[in-house]
């Protein structure tokens, strides 16, 4: 089986910290691993089951183990269709829920069907509901030897305190702009050629997915540009006083909460680059957001990053994309100089 640091290498440290406390027999019984959406979390644990289950784990020169690919516990890994792995992830409601939790607490206290141990992956730790969280803290403070936990948070979203404490933590962070590119371009390179993303759309994908290799994959092949773009000019149109609040609003309806509240954190997050002096990450957005920069003290930047997070608060009662849009293109239009506003 393939070392996955090879693939994607800005994985290489989190993986090999696994491998060695693995061959020291050290390894803790729940891991709270942090990184960007799209770095490769989700890969990584699944790899790092696929490791845990295997019956044939073969030593690298340097003694780190690997899975062998070709036993039992490797075949049903790479189907899918292992029993004594299990993912639990948000549903409908964006959350992972206390019910999602109750079955994870019972896959951690029976037997293994096949294998020697079991691991369980949650998708993200950051999403729980406070149920669910209590729940889980139960699990973690009864650790079994025969269970893994891997708990997957995203960069800037909290996770309570009390499961953190009881996790040893792991940063996967994000590779290089020539890493990025290398392992999209080789994913592209695999689709139809008449479905392959042109060069300019692999550049911008992975610009706006901030170097997530595996963001910037679902954006080059998904429908997430038209979407960003259509709603970027309504919301150029709208600072100018040459569009409606509400016209401007429908264009992030489309993208869905999570990507609308995604975009306008990462305009705000470089606006505040501009009032320090540095350079935006959306040149697209660099004529407007400079202009706020020169015409607004940095804190007004902070604050607008504030308001993100409370609308992403928000989103736990499933808030509508479009009223949270609203309140945010009304909280941009503030820093217009007064004479620029229009009613």
């Amino acid at each position: 089986m393939t070392d996955i640091a090879k693939d994607m290498p800005w994985l290489g440290r989190a993986w090999s910290t696994v491998q060695q406390r693995l061959a020291q027999d050290r390894l803790p019984h729940a891991l709270l691993v942090v990184g960007e959406q799209g770095v490769g979390k989700r890969a990584w644990a699944e790899a790092v089951a696929g490791l845990l289950l295997c019956d044939q784990q073969v030593g690298l020169d340097d003694g780190a183990p690997i899975a062998c690919g070709q036993c039992r516990q490797c075949q049903l890994i790479a189907a899918n269709s292992h029993p004594d792995v299990r993912v639990y992830s948000p549903e409908k409601s964006r959350m992972v829920k206390v019910d999602q939790i109750r079955a994870l607490s019972t896959f951690a206290v029976a037997s293994p069907q096949v294998a020697h141990r079991k691991v369980a992956i949650v998708d993200r730790a950051d999403q729980l509901n406070i149920n669910a969280a209590n729940a889980l803290l139960k699990t973690l403070e009864e650790p079994l030897p025969d269970v893994t936990l891997l708990l997957l948070q995203e960069s800037g979203r909290p996770v309570l305190p009390t499961i953190r404490s009881r996790c040893q933590a792991l940063t996967i962070p994000l590779p290089d702009a020539e890493d990025a590119g290398r392992w999209l371009s080789a994913r592209v390179s695999e689709l139809e050629e008449s479905i392959r993303p042109s060069p300019d759309t692999l550049a911008k994908s992975l610009m706006l997915a901030g170097n997530a290799p595996r963001l910037a994959l679902e954006y080059a092949t998904g429908e997430f540009l038209a979407q960003r773009d259509e709603a970027f000019e309504a919301f150029r149109q709208f600072m100018k006083g040459q569009m409606t609040v509400g016209d401007a609003a429908r264009r992030f309806k489309t993208l869905g909460l999570d990507d609308t509240l995604w975009l306008f954190e990462s305009w705000a997050a470089d606006l505040a680059r501009c009032s320090a002096g540095g350079e935006v990450q959306d040149p697209e957005a660099a004529d407007m957001l400079g202009y706020l920069a020169r015409a607004n003290p940095p804190w007004r930047a902070h604050q607008l990053m504030e308001r993100v997070r409370e609308s992403r608060s928000a989103g736990i009662y499933n808030a509508s994309p479009e009223l949270e849009a609203t309140q945010l293109l009304l909280a941009w239009r503030e820093l217009m100089p007064r004479k620029r506003q229009t009613t």
